[in-house]
């Protein structure tokens, strides 16, 4: 099945030499929806805008259904592309009624099919009742089921949505993530949504692509990020866990928590001698003979409280402890490392705080 959206080796840059960004490449399927993620200034606005036809690539191309709308000297304009596109702030025109901002993009579209497709988008977004309302009587999420609605309405290939959850409190929030969520499903619409909210990323997306300073360090399945993150930056980013230090040796991998298996599939090791293995809050369990550690700090992480400990080394992890009576600040605690999803990163130099010598981990000849 043809992509509804293909972009190759796209690169921006507003200044020679600055690039925003660089060699993007990535195919949205039909009827999915990608999420570009990223923290602020990382180049997803600027993606969102040469998708669009607002900005010109400095390399590459970007394709709708096997079309060439963009490449360096040829952008076809905005209007040409079949795209509809939500934005942050709605944009919604203030001395119009909902039909009419609804209705806006259908003034090429014979009166009766303007009136039949009103009537449609109303009933999509449960707004049957607001046609005759302005945009300033109307709620944070109603304005923005209108501009949804309004995006929708001219039937496009492809939704771009740029952050458009941003301006609203977390509660409606949530609730419109669902609402949108179910809207656009309905409407079998092909999306890629712009944001930074981790959550909103994961909560939504058919596939995710992690923008790291121009470049897209991962694209795969929430779930495949989650478990495998390519890089320190996405396990970061996703505040999937903290790092603790490791060694490689003839054992397996030697840590401060005591040894853990190497396993012969593990990624981006296999020619380290010193990683940085992710720890995620599950992987901590309370016992009576682990690594001694203290309570340095404590918040609710959902219906759970989040542990924060500190071990001698002084390395910092987090946890969820079962425990029948909650731990205090300060409290001295031992827990033992029962990995999941185990996944390294390679890092410098650094000692192990193990408890072992080189000789009792069968490092003393290998060469790093």
């Amino acid at each position: 099945m043809t992509p509804v959206l293909s972009l190759h080796t796209i690169s921006k840059s507003f200044q020679p030499g600055v690039p925003i960004l660089e060699d993007v490449s990535l195919q949205v399927e039909t009827g999915k929806m990608v999420c570009v993620l990223g923290p602020s200034g990382c180049g997803k606005t600027t993606l969102l805008r040469l998708i669009a036809g607002f900005e010109e690539p400095t390399e590459g191309e970007i394709y709708l259904i096997k079309r060439l709308v963009s490449h360096p000297g040829l952008v076809v304009p905005p209007e040409k592309r079949h795209i509809g596109m939500v934005f942050q702030d709605c944009a919604l025109f203030p001395h119009m009624t909902v039909a009419q901002n609804i209705q806006f993009g259908l003034f090429r579209w014979p009166l009766d099919w303007r009136h039949a497709r009103l009537v449609e988008m109303l009933q999509l977004v449960a707004l049957e009742d607001m046609a005759s309302r302005y945009p300033h009587e109307l709620s944070g999420g109603q304005q923005q089921r209108v501009a949804l609605a309004r995006a929708l309405a001219p039937s496009p290939q492809l939704l771009l949505l740029d952050e458009p959850f941003s301006s609203l409190d977390i509660n409606l929030r949530q609730q419109l993530r669902e609402e949108v969520q179910d809207i656009l499903r309905r409407a079998k619409i092909t999306t890629l949504l712009v944001t930074h909210d981790q959550e909103e990323a994961l909560s939504l997306a058919d596939a995710l692509a992690v923008i790291e300073q121009g470049h897209v360090v991962q694209y795969d399945t929430p779930e495949a990020v989650i478990r495998q993150p390519r890089t320190r930056f996405v396990a970061q980013f996703l505040a999937l866990g903290q790092f603790l230090r490791g060694e490689i040796c003839s054992q397996g991998i030697a840590t401060e928590l005591g040894m853990l298996p190497l396993l012969p599939d593990m990624p981006l090791v296999r020619h380290s001698r010193y990683i940085d293995l992710l720890i995620r809050p599950e992987c901590l369990h309370l016992c009576s003979k682990g690594t001694p550690a203290q309570v340095v700090h404590t918040r609710f992480h959902g219906t759970r409280k989040l542990y924060t400990v500190r071990f001698p080394s002084g390395t910092l992890l987090q946890g969820h402890f079962a425990s029948e009576t909650p731990l205090r600040l300060g409290e001295q605690v031992r827990l033992r490392l029962q990995p999941v999803d185990l996944v390294a990163f390679p890092c410098e130099p650094q000692p192990v705080n193990c408890g072992m010598r080189n000789t009792e981990c069968g490092m003393e000849n290998q060469e790093v």
